[in-house]
C-alpha cells in the first residue's frame, strides 16, 4: 500500500500537468496540483483507517464542478466503485440506486444532506458530506489495478428497472484514448460542461477526456441556454459537446437575442475547432439551423452506456447528416441479422460491438449480463444499415422498429420526415399493438406556438412524402414530450399517451 507506488493513468496524467488548470466553476479556478490533492483527502476520509475500500460502492450525490470530480477521484484513488447519482432523481428513485448498488457510502453536498443522510440510513449505509471528506488528512493510498471496477452507471430505464453498468479503469482508459485519438483532444483544449454527471456522455467525453488530455474543463452546474451562451462568446472554448435539445434551446435562444448578442455568440462558435451531438438521434433540420448559426456541421457519433462510444464521424472529413460515422480506433462494430450471421452493406441489421471499452458487467444481474453478449459481441439492441461507407442508425430494434402489416419500418425515419411539416415544433413516433397491423404507428407531437394540427391534416401532407404503411394512424398533440435526463424522449412513455386497439 503506497500513494506514490502506482498511481492509476488518470492520476499518473494528472501528475504530468500538476500547474496547469484543470478544472474552472463558481468558486473559480483549480490546478491539477489542487485536484490530486483535494482527490488524496477524498481517499482518506472514505478509507477512515481502512487500507483499501476493496470495491465497495460510493454513492454521491454532487452538482458539477470542482468537489464532484475530487469525489469521483477520491472514491478511485480509494478502491472503490464510483456510483454517482442523478441530481434530477427525486428521492424514491435515489432510493433505489443506492439499494440495489448496495451502497457502503452515500457522500452528498452539505446542502443535500436533509435528504441524502436520510437515505443512507434506510440503507445502512455510511454518510458523509463533501466538506467532511475534502478537510480529512491525506495518508497511504492503496495501489488500485486498472482490472478493478470503478464505475456504476445506471442505465435510463426505459424498460423495466434501471440497471449497474460497471466499467474497469481498463475499460474507461479504452473508452478515453479512442476520443483523444479520434477528436484530436490536447492540452490546449477547454470545453464546457452542460451535460449531468450521472451518464457518460458527460462524465467520459466531456470531463475525463479533458483532464486526460491535460486540457481545462469548465463545469456549470446545470444548463443554462444563456450562461452557455456566455461561456461561448468569449471565444476560449475549443470545443462543445451537447445532445440535441440542448442544441434546440440554444437555437432559441439565440434568435431571440438582439442583433448584436447572435454575432458574439455565433463568432464564438466559429473559434472552436470542432462541435459534438450525441446521446439522441440529431434531426437534420436541427444540424442544419445550427451550422447556419455558428458555421459547424455537428459531429455525430454513437454510443451507450454499456460501451461508451463505439462510431463516430471524422473530425476532419465529410459528415452526413443522419450518419453516425465508421468504428473509433480500437472498437470493432458488426451488423448481424436475427439468426446472428453478419449481413452485407446496404441491408440493416443489429449492431454489436467488441473490444476493450464494453463493460464488465450489469451489477449483481449474470442472467442478463450473459444475455447482453453474443459470442463474445455486445448486442447493441439498436438497428442500423451501412451506406455510402458509414453507419446509419434506424433506431432502437425494440422501440423503434416498428413492424406493420408486414412491413419493417424506422420510427427515426418518420420522425425525421414529420418534423418538416410547418406546425410541428418535435414529435415522437411509436408503435401500439393491434390486431389488423400488428403493430400501428402512433405519433405525439410538440406544435410551433399558436399551431393546431389534425391527424386527417397530417395524413393529406405525409402522403406526399412517406410510403402509405409509414403513415402514423393515431396523433396526440402534447405540450412536452416526455424526455429523461438527458433529454432523450422515453417512448414507453409516449406509448401511453395512445388508447388501447379497439377489439374486432
Amino acid at each position: 500500500m503506497t500513494s506514490p507506488g502506482a498511481p492509476l493513468p488518470l492520476v499518473a496524467r494528472a501528475e504530468l500537468h500538476a500547474d496547469r488548470i484543470a478544472t474552472q466553476d463558481a468558486s473559480g479556478e483549480h490546478s491539477y496540483r489542487q485536484l490530486l490533492n483535494a482527490s488524496a483527502r477524498v481517499a482518506s476520509g472514505l478509507l477512515a483507517g481502512r487500507p483499501d475500500l476493496a470495491e465497495a460502492r460510493v454513492a454521491y450525490f454532487i452538482p458539477p464542478g470542482f468537489d464532484h470530480v475530487a469525489v469521483q477521484w477520491g472514491i478511485w484513488r480509494a478502491g472503490g466503485i464510483a456510483v454517482p447519482l442523478a441530481l434530477s432523481h427525486p428521492p424514491a428513485e435515489l432510493e433505489y440506486t443506492i439499494g440495489d448498488a448496495g451502497a457502503a457510502i452515500v457522500v452528498a453536498d452539505p446542502a443535500s444532506t436533509s435528504v441524502l443522510a436520510r437515505l443512507a440510513a434506510q440503507a445502512e449505509a455510511r454518510y458523509a458530506t463533501t466538506a467532511e471528506l475534502l478537510g480529512a488528512v491525506p495518508g497511504l493510498l492503496p495501489d488500485v489495478t486498472e482490472q478493478r471496477r470503478a464505475l456504476m452507471v445506471y442505465t435510463s430505464g426505459t424498460t423495466g428497472k434501471p440497471k449497474g453498468v460497471v466499467t474497469t479503469h481498463a475499460n474507461l482508459r479504452a473508452q478515453i484514448t479512442a476520443l483523444i485519438d479520434a477528436w484530436g483532444w490536447t492540452a490546449d483544449d477547454r470545453t464546457l460542461l452542460v451535460l449531468p454527471l450521472h451518464h457518460v456522455h458527460g462524465i467520459v467525453n466531456v470531463v475525463l477526456c479533458a483532464l486526460w488530455a491535460g486540457g481545462q474543463c469548465e463545469l456549470l452546474p446545470r444548463f443554462d441556454a444563456e450562461a452557455t451562451w456566455a461561456r461561448i462568446a468569449p471565444g476560449r472554448l475549443t470545443l462543445f459537446m451537447a445532445v440535441p435539445t440542448i442544441y434546440r434551446r440554444l437555437i432559441a435562444a439565440w434568435e431571440a437575442a438582439t442583433s448584436g448578442r447572435r454575432a458574439d455568440w455565433s463568432e464564438g462558435c466559429r473559434r472552436m475547432r470542432v462541435m459534438i451531438s450525441g446521446s439522441a438521434a440529431l434531426p437534420v433540420a436541427t444540424l442544419e439551423e445550427w451550422r447556419r448559426i455558428s458555421g459547424h456541421t455537428l459531429l455525430e457519433r454513437y454510443g451507450m452506456t454499456e460501451l461508451g462510444m463505439a462510431l463516430s464521424n471524422p473530425l476532419a472529413g465529410e459528415r452526413r447528416p443522419g450518419y453516425v460515422g465508421t468504428p473509433l480506433p480500437g472498437v470493432e462494430v458488426r451488423l448481424v441479422d436475427e439468426a446472428g450471421a453478419m449481413v452485407a452493406a446496404g441491408i440493416p441489421g443489429e449492431i454489436e460491438v467488441r473490444g476493450p471499452n464494453v463493460f464488465l458487467e450489469y451489477w449483481r444481474q449474470p442472467d442478463a449480463t450473459r444475455a447482453a453478449f453474443h459470442d463474445g459481441w455486445f448486442r447493441t439492441g439498436d438497428t442500423a444499415v451501412v451506406e455510402h461507407g458509414a453507419y446509419r442508425i434506424l433506431g432502437r430494434s425494440s422501440v423503434d422498429i416498428i413492424k406493420t402489416g408486414g412491413f419493417k419500418v424506422s420510427a427515426l425515419e418518420i420522425e425525421e420526415e414529420l418534423r418538416t411539416h410547418p406546425a410541428i415544433a418535435e414529435c415522437a413516433v411509436v408503435a401500439v399493438a393491434d390486431a389488423d397491423w400488428g403493430e400501428r404507428i402512433c405519433v405525439a407531437v410538440e406544435l410551433v406556438p399558436d399551431a393546431a394540427l389534425e391527424l386527417g391534416e397530417l395524413h393529406a401532407w405525409a402522403k406526399q412524402r412517406l410510403a402509405p404503411y409509414k403513415l402514423p394512424r393515431e396523433l396526440r398533440c402534447v405540450a412536452t414530450l416526455p424526455r429523461n435526463a438527458m433529454g432523450k424522449v422515453v417512448k414507453p412513455e409516449v406509448a401511453k399517451l395512445f388508447s388501447p386497439p379497439s377489439a374486432h
